[in-house]
């Protein structure tokens, strides 16, 4: 009998995402996931690195943003990484993003697309993005706007949930994404141990000339959790 994999759960839960009406917030919402450029990447990306039924340790990051999976739809994933790295070519416009960038350093280090994404699954609390006055804007930034995306986001985390997670995840955002994934997982039980490591975009931005020092910590951790 037909049992589908890993990928093919992420594809489909991509492909029929509905995305939360955010209007009266003044907010508009990143969801690249059904222009048919992105189901091309998306496709190729998940069928190429799960085609499995293999669980995996999760990786949760906040949200899409503009330049990296926002275009893509793979997450941590800019159309450079995915062509460099993955081996998915495409005609998305070739623009570098620093959390991309640092992640796929991260990639790199632990041995390669092949043994990172066989053992991890990278995803983020808010599977869609958003932008609030042309600027990219996070899931947790104004609290009114956070309770009303809650059934969203918990819905999205335990269907993602479903498709084969270990019991430890790894969250990036050692602050707000950290404290509120906490709060979350301990009313809903999803996971036996929560793990923090900075956010990319923070090293990248903020502690650029220490960079081989955070992608030792997260190699510290990734193994850990794999252990």
């Amino acid at each position: 009998m037909y049992k589908e994999t890993f990928g093919d759960n992420i594809i489909s839960f991509y492909k029929y995402i509905r995305t939360p009406d955010v209007s009266r917030f003044h907010v508009e919402v990143i969801s690249p996931f059904q222009a048919s450029t992105t189901q091309t990447c998306t496709t190729g990306f998940f069928k190429k690195f799960y085609n499995d039924n293999k669980k995996r340790v999760y990786i949760i990051g906040i949200n899409p943003g503009r330049f990296g999976s926002g275009t893509t739809g793979v997450p941590f994933t800019d159309a450079i990484a995915l062509e460099h790295y993955c081996g998915i070519k495409n005609t998305i416009e070739k623009r570098k993003e620093l959390t991309s960038d640092f992640i796929y350093r991260v990639v790199k280090a632990f041995g390669g697309t092949k043994r990172f994404f066989g053992s991890f699954y990278l995803t983020a609390v808010s599977p869609v993005g958003f932008t609030k006055n042309g600027k990219n804007y996070n899931y947790y930034d104004d609290r009114k706007f956070y309770d009303a995306l809650v059934p969203f986001l918990v819905d999205s985390i335990e269907q993602q949930i479903a498709f084969g997670a270990k019991d430890a995840v790894v969250i990036l955002g050692t602050g707000k994404n950290l404290k509120v994934f906490t709060e979350l997982n301990n009313q809903h039980g999803w996971f036996k141990e929560v793990h923090g490591l900075p956010h990319p975009r923070y090293v990248m931005q903020y502690k650029r000339n220490s960079v081989d020092s955070f992608i030792k910590q997260y190699l510290d951790i990734l193994n850990k959790v794999l252990s």
